[in-house]
């Protein structure tokens, strides 16, 4: 039984983590912005979940979410930070504003809850840190800047800890999806191939986690077919890109 703080749990992947995670008899912290989706998660599994509504990117509320754990558990055994959010580029108005918004939120944020949670991973079984990146960072994709651009610098910051971290005996593990039904994904005005459900990405990360890999990418294929064309010549991959714009 693991002692676990989940982020952005109160839907898609998170929820179905969650819940997958809860079913396996662990103790789960979750936070994320909506506190009805987490209480409905918490009275499914009486007695398994601490609900710690939280802002991430403010980090006064990421401090007094961590402090709670300490007081309940005094140490983590494994953390996934799984919030995040996506914004598109027009680029016929163009906004560093929203880019900031996206790094706030995908990147700092995620920052933040390391910084939080790490005095409690040293105390911890077996301490395990996961990160939820995308398989968009293997390749750039149309109006896909400020996502891509805050997920790749994510994915970066946990495979630098990852050797960092090893003085400590902390895991590092990246989750890279493909497209996955969720809210944020219903938004989108483009075709998603190869999309699977939330409950498919939560038991296929379930599946595996506990086995502390570098990455979980999926689907395999997808994942597969994105880095082949990023093996192409930068002037092929800006073409093949420029054709996936509406």
């Amino acid at each position: 039984m693991k002692r676990i703080w989940l982020t952005g749990a109160s839907s898609g992947i998170g929820a179905a983590l969650a819940r997958a995670l809860l079913a396996q008899g662990h103790q789960l912290a979750l936070t994320a912005r909506n506190p009805a989706n987490l209480n409905q998660i918490a009275a499914e599994f009486p007695n398994q979940v601490l609900v710690l509504p939280a802002d991430l990117t403010i980090v006064e509320q990421v401090q007094a979410a961590t402090a709670q754990i300490e007081q309940h558990w005094g140490a983590l055994d494994m953390v996934i930070l799984n919030a995040g959010t996506c914004e598109y580029i027009d680029v016929a108005q163009f906004e560093a504003a929203m880019i900031e918004r996206v790094m706030r939120t995908n990147l700092l944020a995620t920052a933040y809850c390391i910084e939080a949670a790490l005095p409690l991973l040293r105390r911890g079984t077996q301490p395990h840190l996961v990160g939820t990146s995308s398989s968009v960072t293997y390749l750039p994709l149309p109006r896909s800047g400020a996502y891509g651009a805050s997920k790749a610098a994510m994915s970066y910051l946990l495979a630098s800890l990852r050797l960092d971290f090893a003085r400590d005996k902390i895991a590092v593990t990246v989750i890279n999806p493909g497209f996955v039904d969720t809210p944020l994904t219903q938004k989108n005005d483009f075709a998603m191939p190869m999309r699977w459900s939330s409950d498919k990405a939560a038991q296929y990360i379930v599946n595996r986690i506990h086995r502390q890999p570098f990455e979980i990418n999926f689907p395999r294929v997808f994942v597969g077919f994105l880095k082949l064309l990023a093996c192409l010549p930068l002037r092929l991959q800006t073409a093949i890109g420029q054709r996936m714009n509406p």
